[in-house]
């Protein structure tokens, strides 16, 4: 009763009475009217959606005040010191690498503005998953990089709160909370099969948006509200009383009840009683059918593991004991709503609530897991997950108090177990049938969509913390437990060689599983060896090896895998083997463990090593083609092992373990043999074979190399490929090592390395328009010492750039001058190796290798077709590798008699005098039976003999080596002679062998010796002196010859013996096979390299032509500035001016002049635009705003000028007369302008259907009449047809006959007086009149029609000879306002004025101009005034009348008369300028001025003139211009200064040559045929006659400045932060919304949303409307959130680039890197010049539809 009679009061009443009641001692009535009330208000039955209880909390908790006061007195009390901002997906924040010391910490833009971070490593970046800020907090980051506001802990002196202020708050949270969880329980449904529950959980969600919104609110009110919130959440207490609901409340029982079933349905199965001793258990393996897996995964049947006993303190039933673990519990199932995570997230600034939350965090942690693997949205949640736990995790200190409190250790482990057993399958590696192992399937939703990342993400952030990391390590049952996680992804995607048919299907799993290897295996890796970086961590390197190791031998025995690999199939995944390399390798590196102690036994040690081996074969045999039925994947994983984000987790570790072995075991022979054996059959794999001895035994990243030497290498590989750009380089270095973000103490830094290696190369600009970024490319000396070819060939993705790099070092070479030939991979020095890796030297010196090595040496030098010069190359290395590693003899037992001993120096000079072989009986040898003492063999014997060596090598020591371990069984029995006499025995039936014996009486030695005098075709190359004379320096660079100097050298260097031997070979060599006439094989060598010779010239000609060709074509094509075609285009009034012209038609190709029927037109582009204007009065180029009190005005453009001119003429002048009095097309005017290349009319017709009918279309549309010039390919959309006749007005047209003025003025009359004739009907009419079409077509209609009554023939006449003032004023832009630089300008020569002039001109002719209102009469003769207001002859606009008059009289107009309106004109202009001039005298100046003529005032003569001439310059400038185009007449060059006068000069006004500039007077050009005073008083009447015009109305018509700057695109901040800080938040002014993409016109500085539907405008998007309203169709648009610019030109787009560059020279596109930009003069300057000279379509290539939606 009581709760109804406080509801029917005003809510604010009430809550001040109670608030007051309840202050009391005895407040327990007070108490229950409030529970009561809360009762009734508070009702769970009433739907959500209801406001009342939200405004009746409000009310209570401001106990009576205003909300939004209560809401700033709390704040006024706020201590956090922790800024704490929380934000989502999308919001750009700040990350300082300098100031971090977690790498997940983030900043706030405000906190990070107010902090000092100048000269960190930071950068700007767009949250994926969402944030929070960590200013303040210095578990995370640095004190010194705290914001101001943080630095102060303002925090600290705030006063205490006054009780009474939450105590409202304190009453009403709990039961508010507890409102909003009864509504998550009574909305819950459990979605089954049924889909649209999704749909209900999100109505559910809707529906609590203002509660929820309402809790974020209060957290926001800082750290006394946090607190009140943080008892009410974590209160266990009054969770027991408010939770389950009081016995007689129905509805709260039923709604505990869902909640318990929800639990249940969790499949968290409650256990009541905990196991005391949390057990740990070890998985045992059986297989598990499950049912409905069958089907999805096809034949391979899923299986599930299942534990003897489940951790139950892990996987055990939620039991809620407060609010805050409920409201946790509701979060997850209704997959992590986004209001709710921000609320949970707001609080984090309040210490025990973040203690509290992060262990039920934890304890819900495998229940979120379970929630993730059932979602449809993982993605999404993904994020939301990470958003969470990033926070916590993040924190050393919270996370070790976790580790300790809730074993999340333990619990992350399992739970990341639990989620990968879904998704097991039997492994088929190795035997097929009894293999036990299982792996994960990388086909199934959780690893290819990467499902598991957040946990994976969340252990590997655990694992960084030094203390967490130790903890994992010391408990072994821990370490067993990953390491069977581990060993799930061992042997996972297994392929299988295809040897029939070409895969039916290629699988794209590997992405999956590569992604899958480095998240989950990699990264803890990773993340574990930091911590083992001193002495004392050993114990944690030997307990991860251990384990390791047994779990390697569990896979052994699960694969069932005894010695020998099966054959044809290859997995590149092999974690455990890496695990076990890295602890290896970094125990021993900096842990100074001894090797032996870590290794485990010689069989294990053999069984390691074989599949990392198979893997480095495959490789070879995959670059071999062997595996090209697997279709193209297959080289996708072989490049994907070696890419520079997985190199140094895959392929180093796996070279580092078959390193290891080697050192470890002296039967490096087998190795060695197979490799060799198994590639005699194909020439790619012995390459293969040979490179990776070479890698084997040179590189030394694991072996020695400090962290710094190894940056350096990976650097100079990566520069000596290619140029790189900053970016570039960052990217391509492995991260480990070297973590690129945060320097180690004591290392190098990567910028400090890279200015050590590099130099910066500043983006250079190329004509062509293709925009360089800043490179880094690598130092002569890097070239000179440096550069480690078998460091390229490691890290190589693509086969392509070894070749790049040799490429680049020779051409190094060729200029430097040390080597002009074809250079050999220079030999590189190589580091020390670390004591405990010294074996790695036997590889070099055992038998095996040097019987290789000799074998391969004797048939390189007997041309065997097998082997190449990289053959050779690499022999050679290893020759060289051996001696310059030099070992103490090992004895070998090798049952041969090859060679005495083991090392390589008594080896290289021992002489082999006969070989033993086995041969097929099929060979030709025991047919020809030889005698063995001839020492000239047959070629084809040769062959053989080579080819039966190394069978013996495989028959005598198969049975030794069975038992090892083999590398190709079969392929090595079955071997395919290569003669062609020899029938080819099928595999499987091994050929009989025979026994023969060869004599070769060749060393080592011998054979290097004859290989020079091979390689320099020279006989007796090396003399015998040879030795004594040499200069080593030279030695380090050049060919093959080179080399081999090298190696004897070294060799004899070291060896007193081997240099007695060298010189007795000298002395005594001969040539391999003294020459037969009848020979063929030598006639063919020497044949051969004359052939190639003769080849190579036959090369040289071809390009020299081609070069040839190709520049005549550029200069005819592309008119290169020279003089001899300047002067064929003005051709003077000479013969060849008689002939009719000739016009080449660039499609049929034939010469021709253009006739009525068969006319010829030139190519020629047409485009609205509005450069002109754009134009302001001032040169400076306006500021783009970048805050609130900036902006532009666009009142003072040219457009907007003489828009206002002609509105205000119409206000008061009849339409026709004004019509005529001024020029449109400054906005949308329509600009021509053309490559110069001719065409039949006809030939375009049919170019055009051919282009319709042929789909491939790029970028243009065929059906606007858009094509491109099929000789230039430039850009154009019309064909604007020649006139017929004469290529210039000649002879007659020329002459001045002397005519007096008054004659000429009459005679200028009669002409114009004349009718135009209409055209007889013809082609060329029609084409004519058809282009006019098309002019029309270009603008919109707005610029076309100004007049009062549309469509009427006076607009049309205006819009025609305005399209000529267009195209003369742009001209004149382009010579750079002025023609002071004379004739030679590019666009005039592209110019096709004369054309347009004709085409103008046949098309006005058609309308007379009534010679009643003929302003010529005006101009030269006294009228009578008329009752019609006209416009009066001062206010007209000159240049207008002139071309009026120049299209309107008959064409060709004689040169005299054309002249003569340039007279009469010119008196008008002038005193135009008087009058203009004349308003600008205060009245003082006037007085003196018409009273003594002079005055000490302002004015001086001098500054009136000059006044004068800068008023008719404009004028005379188109005149001149137009005189130009028309008569062919030269434009002289001049001074500025002399302008005036040379203009004059040249348009005749005067008869005399210039005069001095300082004596010119402009009124001396005046010449008048009628009394010049009373013309001028009849003009100055009609103007003071009028008697509607307001004074000043009548000064701004009177006054026009016909002065303009040239067009400039806005001048932008040097800073882009400064751009993106004010415009990526900034609202757009038309839908007030903050757009997703903004973008800002660079034009005019418009702000408008790109893509934006909110801004729609009848279906076109915001930027194209602009871009046709402020350029007519041509929009320059800068990108906010990408910093790069797009162009709009009509109905394409393109991607211009950025004019934004980082300190590096390089461009930042969607602000990826979000490193510091600053803008690039030169690209801007190149942006403007393109804008202004229309060439955009020209230059950029790339462009594309855009429908309207930009």
């Amino acid at each position: 009763m009581m709760a109804a009679s406080l509801l029917r009061r005003d809510k604010k009443a009430t809550a001040a009475h109670l608030k007051a009641d309840l202050n009391r001692t005895d407040n327990s009535a007070a108490v229950r009217q409030l529970q009561e009330l809360l009762d009734v208000v508070l009702n769970p039955e009433k739907p959500a959606a209801d406001t009342e209880a939200l405004d009746w909390c409000k009310c209570l908790i401001a106990g009576g005040e205003g909300f939004e006061e209560f809401c700033k007195t709390v704040r006024s009390y706020d201590n956090a010191t922790l800024c704490g901002l929380v934000w989502t997906a999308n919001f750009v924040a700040y990350r300082c690498r300098t100031c971090g010391i977690s790498p997940c910490m983030s900043l706030c833009a405000e906190c990070f503005n107010n902090g000092d971070h100048t000269g960190h490593d930071f950068n700007m970046f767009r949250s994926q998953a969402g944030g929070a800020c960590d200013c303040g907090d210095s578990n995370v980051m640095r004190e010194s990089g705290f914001c101001r506001r943080h630095r102060l802990r303002t925090g600290e002196n705030i006063p205490s709160i006054p009780r009474d202020l939450l105590l409202m708050s304190e009453m009403v949270l709990p039961r508010f909370i507890l409102c909003i969880i009864q509504y998550l329980r009574d909305g819950y449904v459990e979605p089954g099969k049924n889909t649209l529950i999704k749909i209900d959980l999100q109505k559910v969600l809707q529906q609590l948006e203002p509660q929820i919104s309402f809790l974020e609110e209060l957290t926001k009110m800082g750290g006394a509200m946090r607190t009140v919130l943080t008892k009410i959440l974590t209160n266990q207490q009054t969770f027991k009383e408010l939770s389950m609901g009081q016995e007689e409340n129905l509805y709260a029982k039923k709604n505990y009840d869902k909640y318990l079933s929800a639990l249940k349905n969790s499949g968290l199965v409650s256990v009541e009683e905990k196991a005391q001793g949390a057990t740990k258990f070890m998985f045992v393996f059986f297989y598990q059918e499950d049912q409905d897996a069958g089907q999805s995964v096809g034949q391979r049947k899923r299986v599930k593991l299942s534990s003897s006993t489940k951790d139950p303190c892990i996987i055990e039933s939620l039991k809620h004991k407060c609010f805050l673990e409920e409201l946790l519990f509701w979060t997850i199932k209704y997959e992590f709503p986004q209001k709710m995570v921000t609320f949970l997230l707001n609080m984090l600034p309040d210490q025990d609530y973040k203690i509290t939350f992060t262990k039920t965090f934890v304890q819900h942690y495998a229940f979120i897991m379970k929630t993730l693997m059932k979602s449809h949205e993982s993605d999404t949640m993904s994020n939301r997950i990470v958003h969470i736990s990033v926070q916590l995790f993040s924190n050393e200190e919270l996370a070790r108090r976790v580790t300790e409190e809730c074993h999340l250790l333990d619990i992350m482990v399992t739970v990341l177990l639990y989620m990968m057993e879904s998704c097991l399958i039997k492994s088929e590696l190795q035997d097929e049938e009894n293999n036990r192992h299982v792996v994960v399937n990388c086909s199934e939703p959780l690893l290819k969509n990467n499902t598991y990342w957040p946990l994976v993400s969340d252990f590997i952030n655990i694992l960084s913390h030094q203390s967490v990391a130790k903890k994992f390590m010391e408990d072994h049952s821990l370490v067993m437990l990953w390491m069977s996680f581990v060993s799930f992804f061992q042997g996972m995607n297994l392929n299988k060689r295809e040897l029939n048919e070409h895969v039916e299907f290629e699988s794209q799993t590997y992405y999956a599983a590569f992604a899958a290897e480095l998240e989950a295996c990699a990264q803890p890796m990773w993340g574990l060896l930091t911590h083992c970086k001193v002495k004392e961590t050993q114990e944690y390197t030997k307990t991860v090896v251990r384990y390791c190791l047994e779990t390697l031998q569990i896979w052994f025995d699960a694969i069932g895998f005894i010695d020998e690999p099966a054959p044809n199939q290859v997995t590149f995944h092999l974690p455990l083997h890496r695990y076990y390399a890295m602890f290896l390798s970094k125990g021993v590196k900096c842990q100074g463990l001894d090797l032996d102690c870590l290794l485990p036994d010689q069989e294990m040690l053999m069984k390691i090593m074989v599949h990392p081996l198979q893997i480095q074969a495959c490789l070879s045999e995959i670059h071999s083609n062997m595996w090209v039925r697997n279709g193209l994947q297959i080289k996708g994983q072989a490049m994907t092992y070696v890419q520079s984000h997985f190199c140094n987790s895959m392929i180093d570790p796996d070279i580092y373990l078959l390193q290891v072995r080697f050192i470890q075991t002296t039967s490096s022979q087998v190795f060695l043999r197979d490799c060799v054996l198994y590639s005699e059959q194909e020439r790619p794999m012995l390459e293969g074979a040979l490179t990776f001895l070479v890698i084997l035994t040179s590189l030394r990243i694991h072996l020695g190399m400090t962290d710094d030497e190894i940056l350096r290498a990976e650097m100079v590989s990566q520069l000596c490929m290619n140029d790189r750009t900053h970016s570039a380089l960052l990217d391509l270095i492995p991260e480990n090592p070297n973590p690129k973000s945060g320097i180690v103490p004591g290392s190098c830094s990567f910028e400090q390395m890279l200015s050590g290696v590099a130099d910066f190369k500043a983006p250079v600009f190329e004509p062509g328009g293709s925009m360089q970024q800043g490179m880094y490319t690598p130092k002569a000396e890097v070239w000179e010492k440096e550069f480690d070819p078998i460091m390229v060939v490691l890290r190589t993705v693509y086969r392509r750039d070894v070749q790049s790099a040799m490429d680049r070092y020779s051409a190094f070479l060729k200029q430097s001058g040390i080597h002009t030939g074809n250079p050999w991979p220079p030999y590189k020095e190589r580091t020390q190796l670390h004591p405990c890796y010294k074996g790695l030297i036997k590889l070099l010196h055992c038998k095996t290798l040097h019987i290789v090595i000799f074998t391969l040496l004797y048939k390189i030098w007997m041309d065997h077709q097998n082997m190449s010069e990289h053959v050779l190359c690499m022999v050679l290395y290893l020759i060289e590798l051996g001696l310059d590693n030099q070992e103490p003899c090992i004895e070998e037992h090798c049952h041969d008699s090859w060679f005495p001993g083991t090392n390589l120096l008594s080896n290289l000079h021992h002489v082999i005098n006969f070989v033993r072989v086995r041969v097929p009986e099929t060979a030709p040898e025991v047919k020809k039976e030889a005698p063995p003492s001839t020492s000239t063999e047959a070629s084809s014997y040769g062959q053989n003999l080579r080819e039966a060596q190394v069978f013996s090598l495989v028959a005598e020591r198969r049975r030794k080596f069975q038992e090892i371990i083999n590398r190709s069984n079969s392929e090595a029995q079955v071997v395919r002679p290569k003669s062609s006499s020899t029938r080819w025995v099928p595999p499987g039936t091994p050929p009989q062998l025979v026994t023969e014996i060869l004599e070769i009486r060749e060393s080592m030695l011998s054979l290097l010796i004859k290989l020079h005098q091979k390689l320099s075709s020279k006989q007796n190359s090396l003399s015998a002196s040879w030795l004594d004379d040499t200069d080593t320096s030279h030695h380090a660079h050049g060919d093959g010859i080179t080399a081999i100097e090298r190696i004897l050298t070294k060799a004899a260097a070291r060896s007193c013996q081997i240099k007695r031997s060298i010189q007795d070979i000298c002395g005594k060599v001969c040539p391999p096979v003294p020459p037969k006439k009848n020979s063929p094989t030598d006639k063919k060598a020497m044949d051969k390299e004359e052939r190639r010779q003769r080849a190579r010239e036959r090369q040289q000609k071809l390009l020299a032509e081609f070069a040839s060709r190709q520049k005549s074509f550029m200069e005819t094509a592309m008119d290169v500035e020279s003089p001899e075609t300047e002067a064929a285009m003005d051709l003077g009034a000479s013969e060849v001016m008689e002939s009719e012209v000739l016009y080449d038609c660039v499609i049929c190709g034939q010469s021709g002049p253009s006739t009525e029927d068969r006319p010829i037109g030139l190519v020629v582009l047409l485009q609205a635009s509005s450069v002109l204007g754009h134009r302001c009065k001032s040169t400076e180029a306006k500021n783009l705003p970048t805050s609130d009190d900036e902006h532009i005005y666009p009142a003072d453009t040219c457009g907007v000028a003489h828009d206002v001119r002609l509105t205000l003429m119409q206000r008061f002048f009849k339409d026709s007369s004004c019509l005529q009095s001024v020029s449109i097309g400054w906005d949308g005017g329509v600009y021509v302008q053309t490559c110069g290349h001719t065409l039949h009319i006809d030939c375009h017709k049919s170019y055009m259907e051919s282009l319709r009918n042929d789909q491939v279309l790029q970028g243009f549309s065929v059906d606007k009449g858009e094509f491109t010039c099929p000789l230039c390919r430039q850009f154009a959309n019309s064909v604007l047809p020649c006139r017929p006749g004469r290529s210039t007005e000649a002879g007659t047209w020329h002459t001045p006959t002397n005519k007096k003025m008054c004659m000429l003025v009459k005679e200028v009359e009669d002409l114009q007086e004349k009718l135009g004739l209409f055209p007889t009907e013809s082609n060329l009419s029609k084409e004519m009149e058809l282009v006019i079409k098309d002019i029309k077509n270009t603008t919109q209609k707005k610029y076309m029609d100004y007049g009062k009554n549309p469509g009427s023939p006076d607009n049309d006449f205006l819009f025609m000879y305005s399209v000529a003032r267009t195209n003369l004023e742009l001209e004149l832009v382009h010579r750079g306002g002025n023609l002071c630089s004379g004739g030679a300008s590019a666009a005039a020569k592209r110019s096709c004025l004369n054309q347009l002039f004709h085409v103008l001109a046949m098309h006005m002719r058609l309308y007379s101009i009534d010679s009643a209102y003929n302003p010529w009469s005006k101009l030269t003769q006294i009228t009578q005034s008329r009752e019609r207001p006209e416009v009066p002859m001062l206010f007209r606009d000159v240049p207008s009348l002139l071309i009026i008059f120049v299209l309107t009289m008959p064409q060709p107009l004689r040169k005299e008369h054309f002249t003569c309106v340039v007279k009469m004109l010119y008196n008008l202009q002038f005193i135009q300028a008087l009058a203009a001039l004349s308003t600008k005298f205060s009245p003082e100046e006037r007085q003196a001025w018409s009273t003594s003529g002079l005055s000490s005032s302002v004015w001086s003569p001098q500054s009136i003139e000059f006044s004068l001439q800068q008023f008719c310059l404009p004028f005379l400038r188109l005149s001149c211009l137009l005189q130009h185009h028309l008569y062919g007449d030269n434009l002289t060059g001049c001074l500025e200064e002399e302008e005036f006068s040379s203009l004059a000069t040249c348009l005749g006004l005067q008869s005399s040559a210039p005069q001095p500039p300082n004596n010119t007077r402009s009124a001396s050009y005046l010449e008048w045929t009628v009394s010049a005073f009373d013309l001028v008083a009849q003009w100055c009447t009609e103007v003071t006659g009028l008697s509607q015009l307001q004074a000043e109305q009548s000064l701004t018509l009177l006054v026009q400045d016909p002065q303009w700057a040239a067009p400039r695109l806005l001048q932008l901040p040097d800073n882009y932060n400064i751009i993106f800080q004010y415009y990526h938040r900034k609202a757009c002014t038309v839908c007030k919304k903050v757009p997703k993409d903004p973008a800002l016109c660079l034009v005019c500085g418009a702000f408008v949303c790109l893509k934006g539907v909110c801004c729609k405008h009848q279906g076109i998007c915001e930027c194209v409307l602009h871009s046709q309203h402020c350029g007519a169709a041509t929009g320059i648009f800068l990108l906010i959130n990408a910093s790069v610019i797009i162009i709009i030109r009509g109905h394409r787009f393109c991607l211009w680039g950025s004019v934004y560059l980082d300190a590096h020279g390089e461009e930042d596109r969607d602000l990826r890197r979000g490193k510091p930009l600053f803008l690039c003069e030169e690209r801007y300057r190149v942006l403007e010049q393109q804008w202004v000279s229309h060439t955009f379509d020209h230059i950029n290539k790339r462009w594309g539809p855009h429908y309207n939606g930009l």
